[in-house]
């Protein structure tokens, strides 16, 4: 438990905007972080604060000092709406570039590594999931026995900001789901929390800990990187890949999708300096017309 004021007020706020549980919790912590770090109070912070904090976590990642810097800035910019701060000392510090993202799919060989391990079947289900269905965390966390459909068949996924998308479901899941409950919530979370779903930290914990076991390399987010990179390995059009891994924008996809390393190779192998010494196609006259 933290003693710093208004922030639970903020993580309220979030929830009422319908921002996600793992957005508002990893907000949440790395404000309480920072305010035991710096041992101050985050709403009386100074831009120098900010700065000392960020220059002491010299080996974070670029991704991740912005990520962060993003997080203060929201929670400093609710302050000034709430009229509990004039400014917004975030306007000093400066914004950090975010690096541009490369996708981290698991390898083939460490996919099928992991689907070899010793787990228990409701495990195995998050991972097919995640790598079959390119499922995020939080998404995997509530699903419901109501959200399937084995007749199609097809899963009902409700994503970010609430949107809702039914994509179709690999065999391997509708074999697993013939075992899953028909109704409620496929992980339930524990006795100290009846009737609600896992959290989200939860399953990247437990797909996570799976991956250790199995020496994979990556994080639980990249099996959904592997659902997409293989859909367009395997000829999926951008567009069908974009519907599936339910982005906004293609440009999104782009990102998440790598280009086999294979594919590149090919393209460059057939580049021909000398294209233009090409002889012009023949033309053969048949019946009187060209053919």
């Amino acid at each position: 438990m933290h003693s710093y004021r208004l922030i639970d007020d903020w993580e309220i706020w979030q929830y009422a905007e319908r921002k996600s549980e793992l957005t508002v919790s990893e907000r949440v912590r790395v404000l309480v972080k920072f305010g035991d770090e710096m041992d101050i109070q985050p709403v009386n912070a100074r831009p120098i604060d900010i700065v000392r904090w960020l220059a002491s976590h010299r080996s974070w990642s670029a991704s991740t000092t912005a990520t962060y810097h993003s997080y203060l800035n929201a929670w400093f910019r609710w302050l000034q709406l709430m009229e509990h701060r004039v400014d917004n000392p975030m306007l000093k510090v400066g914004t950090p570039r975010y690096p541009d993202r490369e996708p981290t799919p698991v390898s083939d060989n460490g996919l099928m590594r992991l689907l070899l391990t010793r787990m228990h079947f409701r495990t195995r289900v998050m991972i097919l999931l995640a790598c079959l269905a390119g499922m995020r965390a939080f998404e995997i966390a509530k699903v419901k026995g109501e959200d399937i459909d084995l007749t199609v068949p097809n899963i009902r996924v409700e994503g970010k900001r609430g949107k809702v998308r039914t994509i179709p479901l690999h065999h391997l899941i509708v074999e697993a789901a013939q075992s899953m409950p028909v109704r409620g919530f496929w992980f339930p979370a524990n006795a100290m929390r009846p009737g609600e779903h896992v959290h989200s930290k939860s399953v990247s914990d437990i797909i996570g800990d799976v991956m250790r076991r199995a020496s994979v390399t990556g994080k639980p987010h990249s099996l959904r990187h592997w659902f997409g990179t293989t859909l367009l390995d395997d000829g999926a059009n951008l567009r069908v890949v974009q519907e599936l891994m339910r982005h906004s924008s293609v440009a999104t996809t782009q990102i998440y999708t790598k280009v086999p390393d294979q594919a590149g190779k090919d393209a460059i192998s057939r580049l021909d300096p000398f294209r233009a010494s090409r002889p012009e196609p023949s033309m053969h006259i048949v019946d009187g017309e060209a053919a």
